[in-house]
């Protein structure tokens, strides 16, 4: 064979260094940049961690541990990991065997026609843990104060009321992830704060009337301490006290 004969054309001479693609070379595909999380997608993972550990799936430090790096959380793909060997995010969140869970409770099976009402005249009150909201709730505040813990409640309906006169005064409401919250109360110098993630299509839904005069109501979500400390309440009831 003749060396002196030239390659064909478009073959790499033997031995030659590969030179980088031409303009015209196809390059390769760039990857989309993470997906930032927002608050619902860390509330969704904080009731999914509390569920398993209510449950027994995770212990004590793990709990700990997973929901504190799911609070400090900026992207989804720092979220997956938290939960891969748990439940799917886009799957609802299981019951327990005790009837324990994380988001809201509604028991439309016995509701009552009568309202319930709360009082705090130079004084205060305070509902909280394990007890029934009725679908009309009544309330007179002045010069005092009130707390209704909607965490661990039980809601009789799908709509809660919520209605009163806040005079010189503040009312406290905690609801529980995934419940939203309609404001329609009148302030004059007073105000209502609600701070609450955007919930899933169909929650049950807390509505807020009347009228603040000198008066506040803050409406918010438990905090991390809160959903830690009903985790364990709901951890010694899975054991039962006497055990």
């Amino acid at each position: 064979m003749n060396s002196n004969q030239p390659s064909q054309p478009g073959a790499p001479l033997l031995g030659a260094t590969p030179t980088a693609a031409g303009p015209g070379a196809a390059e390769p595909p760039l990857r989309p940049a993470p997906l930032r999380a927002s608050d619902q997608d860390r509330a969704k993972v904080t009731a999914v961690l509390s569920t398993a550990f209510a449950e027994g799936r995770l212990t004590h430090e793990e709990h700990e541990e997973r929901l504190d790096l799911a609070m400090r959380a900026r992207t989804f793909d720092e979220l997956i990991p938290l939960t891969e060997d748990l439940v799917p995010l886009d799957r609802p969140l299981p019951a327990t065997g005790t009837g324990e869970r994380s988001g809201p409770v509604v028991d439309r099976s016995t509701s009552s026609a009568t309202p319930d009402r709360f009082l705090a005249v130079f004084g205060g009150f305070e509902r909280k843990g394990r007890w029934r909201v009725r679908r009309q709730n009544q309330l007179l505040i002045a010069f005092g104060g009130g707390e209704l813990d909607l965490t661990e409640a039980v809601l009789e309906g799908d709509q809660i009321e919520i209605a009163g006169l806040t005079v010189f005064g503040g009312l406290d409401v905690t609801v529980p992830e995934g419940v939203a919250v309609r404001d329609e109360t009148v302030a004059i110098f007073g105000g209502t704060s609600v701070k609450v993630p955007a919930p899933p299509p169909g929650a049950p839904t807390v509505v807020v009337k009347g009228l603040c005069l000198f008066g506040g109501i803050d409406i918010k979500t438990p905090s991390r301490k809160k959903l830690q400390k009903a985790a364990r309440k709901a951890e010694q009831r899975r054991h039962g006290c006497g055990h």
